[in-house]
């Protein structure tokens, strides 16, 4: 594995790089367990993924960890992803803090439990002076009512006089995000052989590399996410422009 990371090229690092972490139910059921089951063994895949990124210092990692929709799961199942939430923060927040990494959370956090909600708010003030790092957890999120919510929050701008029509870009929209702190999505990862974003951060990965890899979450290691990064790295990033232009 430092052989692989040897080769990653430090001039062409994503700077933002986004992760759905998906098969964890698929990997249990797979050993005859329920579905919790894997919950509870995605700790480790999540680890990783985060002290690849720090070994590496990619600047910025978003982890989808429960969507808007997924409160429609079965009682038990959303009980037992709250209460892992909660006891992995407990664990985590001593090393997230020593990793110099500071910690954010989007989504609607006022819907999720007070107990789970406190503890979140808890990391995100004892991180906020750190300096190595930011760990963005997507919790109670969903894209399309992040973006909703930017349209009414504008349209409420321009009702009471306070913006023009005229001043509405994309700087404008974009500051209205759960996101506005942080760049646009470079690489987006998702686990688990599905090939769809799930209502992810549908604006910010606009130009983003799209990688949907064979692996279920709970399997997915350092070594999986550094290939990753050399898969990315091989690609040309255009923007819209020819090769010609870029080498010029």
């Amino acid at each position: 594995m430092e052989d692989l990371k040897k080769l990653i090229k430090n001039d062409k690092l994503p700077q933002h790089v986004a992760v759905i972490m998906d098969g964890n139910g698929r990997w249990a059921k797979s050993r005859g367990k329920e579905r919790t089951f894997g919950h509870k063994n995605a700790i480790t895949a999540v680890r990783n993924v985060i002290n690849a990124c720090n070994e590496i210092h990619i600047p910025y990692l978003t982890l989808y960890t429960f969507s808007s929709e997924n409160w429609n799961r079965p009682k038990e199942e959303v009980d037992t992803l709250m209460n892992l939430l909660s006891e992995t923060l407990l664990l985590e927040a001593e090393e997230i803090f020593s990793k110099g990494l500071r910690m954010h959370v989007i989504g609607e956090i006022s819907t999720l439990p007070d107990l789970v909600r406190d503890q979140l708010l808890n990391v995100v003030d004892l991180t906020k002076g750190n300096k190595g790092g930011n760990l963005i957890l997507a919790l109670s999120y969903g894209s399309k009512k992040e973006i909703l919510k930017a349209v009414k929050e504008i349209s409420a701008e321009v009702k009471e006089g306070k913006l023009k029509i005229d001043a509405i870009d994309e700087q404008c929209f974009e500051n209205h995000l759960y996101t506005k702190d942080f760049p646009a999505v470079d690489l987006l990862i998702r686990t688990s052989g599905e090939v769809r974003i799930s209502n992810f951060l549908l604006w910010q990965i606009a130009y983003a590399e799209l990688q949907f890899l064979d692996v279920l979450w709970p399997d997915f290691t350092k070594e999986t996410f550094f290939r990753c990064i050399l898969d990315y790295q091989n690609k040309e990033r255009r923007y819209g422009k020819t090769s010609e232009q870029l080498l010029s």
